[in-house]
């Protein structure tokens, strides 16, 4: 049972915000609510570098009692380095070790879990981390499919107490990402005609080689519903020389993060770094329900770095995912949003309107309205509407703004598990940027205009780009039934 004196601290310090009153960041505060006995007991399945750079905030917030990798060395011997695990009486209890993530959730005393393996993973291990009554953290991009988009939001709805964030915690960017929501959204900027989206380009790998599967990997596991073929990797790369990535991996593979390279297990930069600022676009555009998404997606400019036909490699021992790309999301009222590898802006998202334009990206938002001091126009309950009345404070911790971001989107899951609310990235409203991402990927793959039907949430009158709705899930690895 939840604590009624730590109910009622965030409730006050919510209530205070909204007010115009100042209170602590809200990390602050929910770091505070979360040190007693009463923490949450978390699994964190997919401990690869992602993983493990969200344990690091998770650590202060909930006590992690059991970690699950698939690959032994690269992810649970560099997790238990990193002094992780339930804390009492000042010293720190390791957590529980296991590599099928399907014991992880049969266990009943644990209350939530993070997900961050590999992006094909993700849908199958959430909706079944929900039925099995536990609140969900899962990062992006939240799906592979379009199918798996509207399965997820299927299972958010029908198990509805299980809180789930996505996690793309650029909407708790209050300075950058949401200031330009709020002048996007209050026609600061005019009739919206025009928006870019530069998320860049994949990288491109030599021919890799086939080479022996690690003792420490179970190959099979990690390709789970995506086809089996042969593990191919070359030497291993020097360590990164922070703390959370510091495992060796190839530096080419099929495997640890260059996963994202491959259509069979992600879509490159579309849903990597697309699933950040497409979010933010239809964020700030007001335009997250069905209906208010594009009529067509044109990929005719797009550049792969092996051959396709009929939107499928030809080649399979090399990365396949797009270098250099223009994608035009077409829009019935006439703007047009696109997502590109490169722009005169940089990385980040220009909105052009018939009164201006901002560009906007992490740690940096500009344009004339800025300019002019625009920020003296929004209150506390401005930023609160954006975050569904909970608040986002200004980096009041001393953390860099990347850095006080990721922490604040766990906050604010965390505070829904306790007192209830939607989470500022909650998984209806992402599901329309994870449209777009999927979209984005078909279009440029079949190298055309797509039609799309945003209401009914399917393309239509192109057989073979529909054909891409779904993939195949080998035998044992099915998608759940809700």
């Amino acid at each position: 049972m939840v604590n009624p004196n730590r109910r009622h601290f965030l409730k006050t310090a919510a209530l205070a915000a909204g007010a115009g009153v100042w209170v602590p960041s809200f990390y602050s505060s929910v770091r505070a609510a979360e040190s007693t006995r009463e923490r949450l007991r978390m699994a964190c399945i997919g401990v690869g570098s992602m993983g493990r750079l969200d344990m690091k905030y998770f650590d202060e917030l909930v006590d992690i009692v059991a970690i699950c990798d698939v690959d032994t060395d690269y992810g649970i011997t560099s997790v238990l380095k990193c002094d992780f695990g339930r804390k009492k009486e000042g010293k720190t209890i390791p957590p529980d070790i296991y590599t099928d993530y399907r014991k992880v959730l049969e266990r009943k005393d644990i209350d939530c879990v993070m997900i961050a393996t590999p992006d094909h993973w993700h849908t199958k291990i959430a909706i079944e981390a929900m039925q099995a009554g536990k609140h969900v953290f899962c990062e992006k991009p939240l799906t592979l499919t379009l199918e798996e988009d509207l399965l997820f939001r299927k299972a958010a709805e029908t198990y509805k107490d299980c809180v789930v964030q996505v996690g793309t915690m650029q909407r708790c960017f209050r300075n950058e990402f949401q200031l330009a929501a709020l002048i996007v959204r209050g026609g600061y900027l005019g009739k919206i005609e025009r928006v870019t989206v530069d998320i860049g380009g994949c990288p491109t790998s030599p021919v890799i080689p086939r080479a022996a599967i690690p003792a420490s990997l179970d190959w099979n596991m990690w390709l789970g519903q995506a086809p089996m073929v042969d593990y191919i990797a070359t030497a291993n790369a020097p360590a990164a020389n922070w703390e959370y990535h510091t495992s060796a991996r190839p530096e080419f593979s099929r495997g640890h993060f260059q996963f994202r390279w491959w259509y069979e297990y992600s879509g490159g930069k579309f849903t990597d770094w697309g699933a950040h600022h497409i979010d933010i676009a239809l964020w700030a555009l007001n335009r997250q329900t069905p209906g208010t998404g594009p009529v067509s997606i044109d990929g005719t400019d797009a550049k792969h770095p092996v051959p396709f036909r009929d939107g499928y490699p030809l080649v399979d021992n090399q990365f396949n995912t797009p270098t250099d790309f223009n994608i035009y999301h077409k829009f019935s009222d006439g703007m047009v949003m696109n997502v590109c590898s490169r722009s005169r802006d940089g990385n980040g998202i220009l909105f052009e309107g018939t009164k201006g334009r901002i560009h906007v990206s992490r740690g940096r938002l500009k344009g004339k309205v800025i300019e002019e001091g625009i920020r003296e126009q929004f209150q506390e309950a401005d930023y609160l509407a954006l975050s569904n009345g909970i608040p986002c404070h200004e980096n009041q911790a001393g953390r860099s703004g990347q850095d006080f971001a990721y922490m604040e989107s766990k906050c604010n899951w965390i505070h829904c598990i306790r007192n209830g609310g939607k989470p500022i990235c909650d998984v209806a409203s992402h599901v329309q940027a994870a449209h777009l991402c999927h979209l984005s990927g078909i279009a440029a793959r079949l190298g055309r205009e797509i039609p799309w039907d945003s209401l009914q949430e399917k393309i239509v009158g192109d057989d073979q780009a529909a054909s891409f709705f779904s993939r195949p899930q080998r035998k044992g690895f099915e998608l759940p039934t809700v």
